[in-house]
């Protein structure tokens, strides 16, 4: 990234994107049938908007030589391969990008091969991140698609010298209708070396005639996955490879006294010593193990606070505000007839990957390879180049379909680290962190101290919104509520703890401590916290989800069991909309709380892929179950306290509640994405329910 980021395309809270060497695109039109052969390409060119997106940009403001986002090849023998710089970290982009190209070529998905994330074969990509695959890449290679066809088209009326209305395309094949004469893909592209490339006026099939697209297809490499055939990174040997290890510093900010490597290097383990970076490679992974262990090291740390003074310490290090204030707040304030005032708390939240971070890296003749899971390939080849100063076209990132990654796989450590260990042992190296690593080593999701001060007239009418976030970020930090005199803003403050991008970013965050609010304000004038919501929302996405799931729920109808309570909040995030309804029982006051049944509406335009987007709601909601019942790092003096699965509580199989999912499909709308915002409304709901249970308010995650 750099000093002119703009804040609208990426979010504050991505801490870790805010810095960046230069991109370059490596594959000219010209190069690309050097590696794809003969045949058709169509190449997506970026409208101008993506063209100027900051995170296409390097160091000196330059954009990409090639503003291409995408391209398609359909080889001699009517192969059809998409090449794209998105990575497949668990959300089934394989599948759904591979269903709207095959939407448009009239083909089945199993025809269609996926050719991503890999930076010698795809073209540039920021990175797989903001559910921004479905709004950018999506439309990027329907064009794609749409224009292959109609080229194929065009190719076939000139073989038969016909007119082209009175062509077919379906099944790989164009076929002319009066003669029955067809031709299939690989017969039409034989012989040809065409490139072509479509803008953002190629003809699209409406989502509403679709007929692949807006199907449940099944995954593409499911077998592949749940058979165990395919390799993740960790998965991968390559010929002499070692097995890598570093030495961690003894706590955050700690710097190296002195080390003593005799006793490793006797072992007969490669040893590297480079400024602060300690690492071994050996044979095997224990031999790697007992080599590092074997290193003597004095590190000095310096004081830090722990979580207990984490929110105090936000607020003495806050920065001025930045937002965009709407009327006055004290006017809003003398309007009201009820006021509130709230303290919300989040706390720091570990990613907890299956996967954990690993790379596996290969120097040849100069240049490196690297396999590795990363949600962004292109910043982990510059932040290889330069690490190790060589020229970024002699740096190839391969990312194997990853085992999830939630924000949490932006940055290349692994990738260096290992790459540092291969150049030194001259030998390929594996490097897999360990669960206490990821833990400790990784970025959380940001901590956040928010507080709110509100007004409301006694008929429900908000007058009046004050809202400051502390560290953690301003995503959908601005309410969809009609409030004629609000302010929010968010306020930068010193971290402890290294912090960076997270499912939802701070819109959990913001909407745990909203939405809460809201529930209060609800309370406060004895009115039902669903039609205090819908007095003062004029949205009409945001409202159909609210209905959605109330109607799904039962609300205002079903019958509470004693002990149960029933909560409901709703937000919006990336494109998306997103209401949930929670049933909690608590056995007695002060007892265990549990998650009953939850309800999730969710909005996000035209849908692909029902049951693959039903999952990522699903998987979102039981994440966001973590994060508001459990999940909180603990720190002290520099160190992590709860740094394996054992300490850290996620949620396990009996936790997960009764999950009912409504999915307005909106073939009106373009489809948004769906990875993140699914997640911000379940922890309020859950704590507007146990307030409904037990008239006990907790405004601090986790709850329980």
């Amino acid at each position: 990234m750099t000093e002119d980021l703009n804040p609208d395309a990426v979010e504050v809270e991505r801490y870790e994107l805010f810095e960046g060497p230069a991109y370059r695109f490596e594959v000219s039109r010209r190069d690309f049938f050097k590696f794809a052969g003969g045949g058709l390409v169509i190449l997506c060119l970026l409208d101008e908007a993506e063209a100027q997106d900051p995170a296409r940009r390097g160091r000196q403001g330059g954009v990409q030589p090639q503003d291409i986002g995408a391209w398609l090849h359909i080889d001699e023998k009517g192969a059809v391969t998409v090449y794209t710089g998105k990575a497949e970290v668990g959300q089934n982009i394989r599948t759904s990008l591979a269903q709207v190209v095959a939407e448009e070529l009239r083909i089945s998905v199993n025809s269609i091969q996926m050719v991503m994330a890999d930076t010698a074969l795809t073209p540039f990509d920021a990175g797989t991140f903001g559910s921004r695959t479905t709004p950018s890449m999506s439309p990027q290679l329907r064009r794609a698609g749409a224009a292959a066809r109609e080229a194929l088209v065009d190719l076939a009326a000139a073989e038969w010298k016909v007119d082209r209305g009175t062509l077919q395309v379906a099944d790989g094949k164009v076929t002319h209708a009066p003669t029955s004469r067809a031709l299939g893909f690989g017969e039409l592209t034989k012989g040809q070396k065409l490139a072509k490339a479509v803008g953002a006026d190629a003809p699209l099939t409406p989502p509403a005639q679709w007929k692949v697209a807006g199907t449940s297809v099944l995954k593409a490499n499911g077998r592949d996955i749940v058979t165990g055939r395919h390799k993740y990174t960790s998965d991968i040997r390559r010929p002499g490879m070692l097995f890598g290890k570093v030495l961690r510093p003894a706590s955050y900010g700690a710097t190296l006294v002195s080390v003593d490597t005799k006793a490793a290097e006797a072992a007969g383990v490669t040893v590297v010593h480079d400024g602060d970076f300690i690492g071994v490679a050996a044979a095997t992974e224990l031999a790697a193990a007992r080599g590092l262990d074997a290193i003597k090291a004095e590190w000095k740390g310096s004081p830090q606070i722990s979580h207990k003074e984490l929110f105090e310490s936000f607020k003495k290090s806050a920065a001025a505000g930045s937002g965009n204030p709407q009327g006055s707040i004290d006017e809003g304030l003398k309007a009201a007839e009820v006021t509130l005032k709230g303290t919300y708390t989040a706390a720091y939240v570990a990613h907890a990957p299956l996967e954990p971070r690993a790379a596996v890296a290969e120097w040849t003749d100069g240049k490196l390879t690297v396999w590795t899971g990363t949600q962004r390939p292109f910043g982990v080849r510059s932040e290889l180049a330069k690490a190790f100063n060589i020229p970024e076209d002699r740096v190839r990132v391969i990312v194997p379909d990853t085992g999830s990654g939630y924000g949490g796989k932006h940055s290349g450590e692994a990738a260096i680290e290992a790459a540092r260990l291969a150049k030194a042992a001259g030998k390929p190296v594996k490097l897999v962190w360990t669960r206490e690593e990821e833990f400790t080593w990784a970025y959380f999701r940001p901590a956040g101290l928010i507080e709110v001060r509100s007004g409301v007239k006694k008929d429900g009418t908000l007058t009046a919104w004050d809202f400051h976030n502390y560290n953690s970020g301003g995503a959908a930090i601005k309410p969809l509520y009609e409030i004629p005199h609000q302010r929010s803003e968010f306020h930068g403050a010193k971290s402890p703890l290294r912090q960076g991008s997270y499912r939802g970013l701070a819109a959990t965050a913001n909407h745990f401590a909203r939405e809460t609010h809201m529930d209060e304000l609800a309370r406060a004038i004895q009115m039902d916290p669903l039609q205090f919501r819908l007095k003062n929302l004029k949205d009409a996405r945001l409202r159909a989800v609210f209905e959605a799931a109330a109607e799904k729920f039962g609300w205002g109808k079903a019958a509470k069991a004693e002990g149960h309570g029933f909560g409901i909040a709703g937000g919006f995030d990336k494109g998306g909309y997103v209401a949930t309804c929670a049933e909690v029982s608590v056995a007695k006051p002060g007892g265990k709380l549990r998650v009953v049944r939850a309800v999730t509406a969710f909005e996000c335009g035209a849908v692909i892929n029902p049951e693959h987007l039903k999952n990522q709601i699903e998987g979102a909601v039981l994440m966001g179950l973590g994060g508001a019942l459990f999940e909180a790092i603990e720190f002290e003096a520099g160190k992590i306290l709860n740094p394996r699965f054992s300490q850290y509580r996620v949620p396990r199989l009996g936790d997960v509640p009764v999950l009912e999912t409504v999915l307005v499909d909106r073939k009106d709308l373009p489809s948004a994405g769906a990875g993140e915002c699914p997640i911000v409304a379940i922890a309020p709901a859950i704590g507007n329910a146990l307030f409904d249970a037990t008239g006990e308010r907790r405004r601090s995650l986790p709850l329980a």
